[in-house]
């Protein structure tokens, strides 16, 4: 999947002249935490967060006496505020990239550009979403793990199983084991009854970890 399949497409962004006051309207109105600067020919020249605002802003414990100054704390121009080194993602880049570089850098948000120009921007609540859709979470299904020898061909030999069974899988995963020379599958299974698969893998000597058997 690439992130100019999961981008937001609908920006909200401000100029470098313009003011925190309007910064801090605009991520209200919105309901967001990042606003890409652009310069009037779109080009994408800063970044400023909803964190960066509330730093700059007065404390509502400030003395009403200060209000003039206050009143200069909101003209101030983005420019004087935002970060200039913006960490950005291009729209062909695969969205686990995108979220290893969020990781990363531990940043919330990636402005995607092409070239110069700001295409769309991508945020750790996107990339947890796609995360939830592509382990097929969000669908009814059952989680099954099974614990096998890391080598190849272990996956062809499951997946056997689950067709002679007749169980559709959402999702698989592979991850090291805990033992050594061993990884993990983890499959989201389309079923909400998993015991005649379960009992078809380990009759075929595999060892599930998930769902377990109760104790007696």
């Amino acid at each position: 999947m690439l992130v100019e399949d999961i981008m937001n497409r609908n920006l909200v962004t401000i100029k470098p002249y313009e003011t925190i006051r309007l910064a801090m309207l605009l991520t209200a109105q919105h309901r967001i935490r990042h606003l890409p600067v652009v310069d009037d020919t779109d080009k994408l020249v800063g970044i400023v967060s909803d964190r960066d605002l509330r730093d700059a802003g007065p404390s509502r414990f400030d003395n009403e006496s200060d209000s003039e100054q206050n009143e200069d704390i909101f003209n101030r121009k983005i420019q004087d505020l935002m970060n200039k080194n913006v960490i950005t993602a291009h729209p062909l880049d695969f969205v686990e990239e995108a979220a290893y570089a969020l990781y990363e850098n531990k940043i919330g948000c990636l402005p995607v550009v092409d070239g110069d120009n700001l295409k769309g921007i991508i945020t750790d609540t996107d990339i947890l979403y796609t995360l939830v859709e592509l382990m097929g979470v969000h669908t009814p299904s059952s989680h099954v793990e099974i614990q096998v020898d890391d080598l190849p061909g272990m996956l062809a030999d499951i997946s056997a199983v689950f067709k002679k069974a007749n169980y559709n899988v959402n999702s698989v995963l592979t991850f090291p084991g805990k033992h050594q020379g061993k990884k993990n599958l983890m499959f989201r299974v389309q079923a909400v009854d998993t015991r005649r698969l379960v009992q078809s893998l380990q009759e075929s000597g595999f060892d599930v970890i998930w769902p377990k058997e109760p104790e007696k």
